[in-house]
């Protein structure tokens, strides 16, 4: 077949196939027809140690026939003259970062495939280290630039945020350094006494006299902490459940009519499915919440516009936080209406579920599957029975005590 014109393009895609199809025009580049999918132009050549090498030149909506042609003939000139045209291409991409988001944007596709969550780097880069130098050349960023963002993250209260965003921050511009787009790290010298401190283990629980306390305040200020969050709050005390595992929650997952909550092994921390009881005060403020979500899919839909559908991972403990007169980006602080009462953090809450219980008397072993932990040792190996009336007794128990407080 002879070189190719304008109508035999079109005629071709027309065409189309059941398996991909490529067309020689001559001196390397190929219209390539997909099965599915845009049709698109693609060189072929030989690189200088001899490996047959293909490219893709664009697609043929936006590059014509002729202008494929030049582009073709420009690449195939740098092969010509001992350059590897693909080689040259991934250079002018590391070329176009310049900036630390431009850093960021190039690094985060990695954690993807990594990590878990990779939503909890990107939420900390996007509100905590973007507005402080996420325009800044990277050829112009230095250590006191990394000062700036953590000293801003732990004057805010946020000392664990504050280790964290440290952490991302060695990371990314090692990932610079990786591309040799960066002689050094301007991060590597900070430890985590220069942000947030060393973090203790956390044993705070609230008392029943505190959790009066706060249940009483947050009622006192209801147009600061909506109805929404005094009921998430109301749930992580009563069921001991993750934060997430709570705001991320769906209708679907729930039998109401059962006293059932069947959350999914996606969804859970153990990577195993597990029913949790519902007592029936438990059931009556779900009930509230199913009118309030107005048909939504969640049981905490997100109360703003937001890509999240669901309420947000900082809503609760910047809700929280609010009330003792600390709110992150606001210059003007609230004013702290908890007095002298420790701060607390929505995992408190779940720790304090765990006080409770085993002050009520409930045995070790169900208070642990109360909890979703696995049992340990010997114990876990043998016992795999779950427990379930055992957990809904005892969660009945702790429901109807608490519900004097909270309602």
């Amino acid at each position: 077949m002879g070189k190719l014109t304008v109508k035999t393009v079109q005629a071709l895609i027309k065409a189309g196939g059941a398996k991909t199809q490529r067309h020689a025009d001559g001196e390397g580049l190929y219209l390539v027809v997909p099965a599915s999918g845009s049709p698109s132009w693609m060189l072929r050549f030989t690189s200088t140690n001899k490996k047959r090498r293909e490219m893709t030149l664009g697609n043929v909506q936006d590059l014509s026939l002729a202008n494929a042609r030049l582009e073709a003939a420009t690449k195939m000139k740098l092969v010509r003259e001992g350059y590897d045209p693909l080689v040259q291409r991934q250079r002018a991409q590391q070329e176009s970062i310049r900036t630390v988001s431009d850093l960021y944007d190039d690094w985060y596709p990695t954690l993807v495939k990594r990590l878990k969550h990779p939503n909890i780097p990107k939420r900390i880069y996007t509100k905590d280290i973007a507005p402080h130098i996420g325009d800044i050349r990277l050829d112009q960023i230095t250590a006191r630039d990394i000062r700036t963002v953590i000293n801003a993250i732990t004057n805010s209260g946020r000392p664990t945020i504050a280790n964290d965003a440290l952490g991302y921050c060695k990371q990314l511009f090692n990932h610079g350094m990786k591309l040799d787009l960066l002689n050094g790290n301007p991060a590597s010298a900070f430890t985590i006494r220069d942000a947030g401190g060393i973090e203790q283990s956390k044993d705070r629980a609230l008392t029943e006299n505190e959790l009066q306390q706060f249940f009483s305040t947050a009622k006192e200020h209801s147009a600061s902490f909506g109805r929404d969050n005094y009921l998430a709050c109301a749930l992580l005390v009563c069921l001991g459940v993750r934060k997430s595992e709570l705001c991320e929650a769906k209708w679907n997952e729930f039998e109401l009519d059962k006293g059932l909550w069947h959350l999914p092994k996606e969804r859970s921390k153990t990577n195993v499915g597990f029913t949790i009881p519902l007592a029936p005060e438990v059931l009556r403020w779900l009930e509230e919440l199913k009118v309030r979500g107005f048909g939504s899919d969640y049981v905490f839909p997100s109360r703003r516009a937001s890509k999240s559908p669901h309420m947000g991972p900082d809503t609760l403990n910047r809700a929280i936080t609010k009330l003792f007169g600390h709110e992150a980006g606001k210059k003007k602080q609230p004013p702290n209406v908890m007095g002298d009462m420790p701060h607390f953090t929505v995992h408190d809450l779940r720790r304090t579920c765990r006080t409770l219980l085993a002050k009520q008397g409930t045995p070790g072993h169900v208070a642990e599957r109360c909890l979703n932990h696995k049992l340990k040792g010997v114990e876990g190996i043998y016992d795999q029975y779950d427990y379930l009336e055992e957990r809904r007794e005892a969660l009945n128990k702790l429901a109807e005590k608490l519900s004097n407080i909270v309602n």
